[in-house]
Formats: structure tokens, sequence, C-alpha cells
């Protein structure tokens, strides 16, 4: 990430699933969309309070409107550059994505990224949590059904290789 880079969407609770064949399990984290960059950390620094809290606030805000292009107070670009320095978290640069779009499903509304990773092709598709189920293991019960176009544009409107 670039000292200059700002962060223009951030979303909480987000379910990555990795869109291979017999691949079922997921991730829990944020998806970050800067200037330049789309990021998906799942190792913060945030503390436990903040994100309880912010995750009420943005299920209430998207309920009210659908619209996933916004931000939380609390978690600024200070706080993204020092969680990007765990490299589990995932930071691609607009050029290496592929191909992004989104879908509605019956459950719920999903963004499907084809990108490059590591010189490595990669699928994902990202969706947003609105309750979870913590026992055996943690996975989600309901999604939320958001609009992900204006995401998908600004990605667009910034890649400087297109199909």
């Amino acid at each position: 990430m670039d000292t200059n880079e700002r962060i223009q969407a951030h979303i909480l609770s987000v379910w990555r699933q990795t869109k291979k064949f017999f691949s079922f399990s997921g991730k829990e984290g944020m998806l970050f969309l800067t200037d330049r960059h789309l990021m998906f950390v799942t190792k913060t620094e945030a503390k436990m309070k903040w994100w309880q809290a912010a995750i009420q606030r943005q299920a209430i805000t998207l309920l009210k409107s659908k619209n996933v292009m916004s931000r939380h107070d609390g978690y600024n670009e200070e706080n993204l550059r020092l969680d990007l320095e765990n490299k589990k978290n995932l930071e691609v640069d607009f050029d290496n994505i592929w191909s992004i779009d989104s879908e509605e499903k019956s459950w719920g509304s999903v963004l499907n990224i084809e990108l490059n990773e590591s010189g490595e092709r990669k699928k994902y598709q990202f969706s947003i949590v609105l309750d979870w189920v913590k026992y055996p293991a943690k996975d989600p019960t309901k999604f939320m059904k958001v609009d992900w176009s204006p995401f998908v544009q600004y990605v667009k409107e910034r890649q400087k290789i297109t199909k």
C-alpha cells in the first residue's frame, strides 16, 4: 500500500471462499478497496470491542442502503498498513485482477473475483455475513443481499489492463 493511498471501501464480516473443485472451507476477514488495490485482511490488530460494534453498525447501514462503498470509524490507512505487514493478508493491484463481477444468489449477494496471486491464477467468492455459527467450526448461517456494482465499477474504471 502506497503512502498516499486512501481507503474507498471497508467491509467487515466478509466470507471468502476459494472457487476450486472440492473446496468447501472459507475465511472470515475484512475486504478493502483503496485507490489502487484490493485487500482481504484475515489477521488484524483491531480490538475485539471495535470489531463487534463496527459489525453491528455495518449490518444496520447495509439493511438501510445496500451500497457497500462505505468506511468505518476507528480504522484508517495506518491501521491497514500495519495489518498488511502480516503476509497472510492479501493485497492485489487492480491490474492483477483478471475478472470481477457480482451475482445474486437466493441466499445473498456474491462478489466473484479471478486474480493473479503470486503468479498463480485464483478464483474467489466474497459475501457479507450477517450471522455465524461458532461450533464445531465458525461458519456463516445468514448472508446479506447488497449492491456490489459500485465496488465492481470502481475497480474496472481504474484498471489499466482490461480484457
